[in-house]
This record gives C-alpha cells, structure tokens and sequence, in this order.
C-alpha cells in the first residue's frame, strides 16, 4: 500500500509539472491575456464531421491537429423538428436562429415564419460578418445564416436573399445562381458591385492574388457552381480563413461574426470516400489553424467548432494502425448521433455539457452579450 501510495503521488506530481509546462509554453508565446467576453464569434461548421471523422483525422496526421488545442467540449443533440435526422439546412438553421425546423427550410421555423440570424442579428449592431465555404455559397449551412426560404434547393432566391444583407465578406462556390439565372434577367453580380463590393472569382484571380480594400466589401466565387475537392486542387479554405478575421477587423471596430464552413467532409461521407474524408478533415484543420492562431493573438475571439450532422455512420474498424485506417461506411446518408462542440476563447464555457443544436445559437448571443443570462433562459424557451 505504501508503494503505491508513493505511486500515485509521483504520477500526479508528474501530471501537475506537464500541466505547468503547458501553461508557460503558452505564456512565453507573449499572446495577450483573453477578455472576459468576445468582440468576435468565429463559428466554423465542419459539415458532416461527427466523433469517429475527427478521430480518423487525428490518427491519419503525421502531426496534433489543431482541433486538439481546444480544452472546452460539449456535444449537440442534432434532430430536427420532425425528424431524428437532420438535414443541413434545418441544422444550420438551429446554429443560426435558435429554432428547431424542418428538413430543407431555411432560416425559418417550423411554422415557415423568417427568423433572425446571429448572422443578422450582428449586422443590426453594427458589427462586420463575412462566410467562407467550399460549397457553393447558396448551399444549405452558409445560406441559413442569411436567407428564409421554405426549400434549400431554391437556390436563385437564395442568391437574391444575400443582397437583401450587408454580408462584409463572402467565398464560396456558385457563381451561376448570380449571374447566369434561369427564372429572372437579374445579373446579381453587377449588383453587387453596385451595393460596393469588390467581386472577383475563379475565372480571373486566384483568391491569394487578391488585395483587398477595407472600404469594400469583399466578394469571391470559388466556382461556377461546386467548389473542386481538396484532393483535385482545391487550396482556398485555409487562406481565406486566414484573411477573413483580418479583413473583418478593419471593417467594424464593434468586432465581426464569421461562418467557415468545410462543406465537403459531407460530400465524401454520402460517397463513402474514406481517403477524400480525411483529406478533408485534415484542410478543415488548416482552416482552424489559422483562425486559432488569429485568436490567440487577438484575445477577444470566440471560435466554435462544430458539425451540423454526421455524415456516413463511419466506423474505424479493427485491425486499424497509425494513418493506416481501416474505415467502414454503415449508410451513404445522415446518421442521427450527437455531434461534438469545440470552443475556445472568453466565454468558451458556455459550451461544455449536452444540450440542443439551437442552444449554439443562444450560447452566442449570450458570449455577444446581445442578451443577458436571464434573458437568455426566456428565449431559449421559447418565452422571448
């Protein structure tokens, strides 16, 4: 007994040092003390990312991912209204306006009444917003933050609704539902530039050949319609995850809300794609080193990692080695798990626990100080 008493001791004396060696690895780094509340809310949505992709992508890199870095987690129950499974829309609807809806609506209720976004919501304060995403920028999870239509699928009215906003900053596919429209003569592209955007796209800059003036607003269209794979070429998510927090800061000093999306984890679970699913999860990865770098440095950004869905039911199955993993798909759909939440930054607490998708979005406008606690309470129930 009294061996392992002398045991436990030194293995938690051990533990107490590598803790500490932690912290003042940290400190040397000269980053500022964080706030106590956030100027900036940096949500990033790794569509389709549930607890077994995160593992495959930790177990397939030579090096920590970021994602690692994060000591605040939680988990979401991601149903839908009417459904155990969710859809894209109706999950990123519940990030974006608190309100569980149904599969295929856009930031709209189950009753198909608009709702404001967080997205929104900042706009009305006066504070910088952008979106980032490797899908076309109508796709379900960006537009939810900015659109309110009954089906995710109506993607020219989608585009319109983007105008009906004051988005600072957007990247993302889909540059047809803009200017080469079926249903109307409308060429939003040129309205865009009109309402003071700079507009560029695939077609004649790459996005790290731009320079951009903070007196514009900033739009980019990755692709005509679908952005390519990572693995066929596609660069631009972590350097416009780099560039978006940059830019957003210059343009409101009241601070910015940003969605980055890795929309194509997604895509490989329906195809049931293992290596294209990595490839993905690991550039989400980029995209989250650069925007915890931004944090870091800054220290008054709140970032959240989360999932609207998992995709695939992906299982990492025996006989599994380091970066030789033995994946197995059990459906090509959504599956109905809960999802984890990563959270880091002042008011990163909020985020630890079980609770709802919609309570993301209460959490925020709490971390945003848009409400207070006990406010908070009545809206989440629906009282507000």
């Amino acid at each position: 007994m009294h061996f392992l008493y002398i045991l436990c001791f030194a293995v938690g004396m051990l533990l107490i040092s590598a803790c500490d060696g932690t912290k003042k690895t940290v400190e040397n780094q000269n980053y500022p003390t964080q706030s106590e509340y956030p100027k900036n809310i940096i949500l990033m949505i790794g569509d389709g990312m549930g607890l077994a992709q995160v593992t495959a992508a930790i177990y397939s890199s030579k090096k920590r991912l970021s994602l690692e870095e994060f000591e605040i987690i939680g988990f979401h129950k991601s149903h839908a209204f009417d459904n155990l499974k969710t859809d894209s829309a109706a999950g990123a609807t519940a990030f974006a306006c608190g309100k569980k809806t149904f599969n295929g609506a856009l930031g709209m209720d189950s009753d198909t009444i608009a709702c404001k976004s967080i997205l929104e919501e900042a706009e009305d304060r006066g504070l910088a917003t952008g979106l980032v995403a490797t899908a076309p920028i109508t796709h379900a999870t960006p537009a939810a933050f900015y659109a309110h239509q009954p089906l995710r699928i109506l993607f020219e009215n989608i585009a319109a609704d983007l105008l009906e906003t004051e988005i600072d900053f957007f990247v993302g596919g889909g540059q047809r539902y803009f200017d080469y429209r079926e249903y109307d003569e409308r060429d939003l592209v040129k309205e865009l530039r009109e309402k003071n955007y700079s507009v560029s796209s695939f077609l004649n800059s790459e996005l790290t050949g731009l320079k951009m003036n903070p007196e514009k607003n900033f739009a980019y269209f990755s692709a005509n319609a679908d952005p390519l794979p990572v693995a066929q070429g596609r660069t631009y998510l972590p350097y416009a995850s780099k560039m978006a927090p940059k830019f957003l800061k210059k343009r409101s000093d009241k601070g910015f809300f940003l969605m980055v999306e890795g929309s194509q984890i997604d895509w490989a679970g329906h195809a049931n794609e293992g290596r294209s699913l990595i490839s993905e999860m690991l550039d989400f990865d980029k995209a989250i080193t650069e925007v915890l770098e931004f944090a870091k440095q800054d220290g008054e950004t709140l970032i959240i990692v989360t999932a609207d869905h998992e995709t695939g039911g992906l299982a990492i199955n025996p006989g599994s080695k380091m970066r030789k993993l033995k994946l197995e798909f059990t459906t090509n759909d959504h599956t109905c798990t809960m999802i984890p939440v990563f959270a880091f930054g002042p008011q990163s607490e909020l985020f630890g626990g079980i609770y709802d998708n919609t309570e993301i979005y209460y959490k925020m406008m709490q971390a945003f100080q848009f409400v207070g606690k006990e406010s908070r309470a009545s809206l989440s129930s629906g009282k507000g």
